[in-house]
């Protein structure tokens, strides 16, 4: 019984962490485009608001489960809601299903593991 809780608080914790990065790593394509220092600067802070946006949810997370499974989950709708629009100006391409699966998929299963540890805590 220990470990499994062990287990269900450390998890995820720690894979929001490496989503955290794996989000992060989509911001270095602004290096490659020839911009200034400032613009780098933007660039990199505007491809990184939702990093900081779900930093501070896992941040407010760490105590309060609800808090990081409602997140996760409403950020994974948002994607999915900003993949639709996207669809809805350019047309369906396959690939944006892999596009919700990575992004989306991880950050429900986020949630629902931060909601089975509020849960087994309540």
């Amino acid at each position: 019984m220990k470990k499994i809780s062990n287990f269900v608080y450390w998890t995820p914790r720690i894979l929001s962490i490496l989503f955290l990065l794996f989000l992060a790593l989509f911001s270095l394509d602004v290096f490659g485009n020839g911009l200034g220092f400032w613009e780098t600067l933007l660039g990199l802070f505007m491809h990184n608001i939702p990093v900081f946006i779900l930093s501070i949810i896992l941040w407010i997370s760490w105590k309060h489960e609800l808090v990081g499974g409602i997140g996760f989950m409403l950020g994974g709708i948002l994607y999915i809601a900003i993949i639709l629009m996207n669809i809805a100006k350019t047309g369906f391409e396959w690939y944006y299903l892999a596009w919700a699966a990575q992004i989306s998929g991880i950050a429900f299963f986020i949630g629902v593991l931060f909601l089975m540890n509020w849960y087994k805590k309540k």
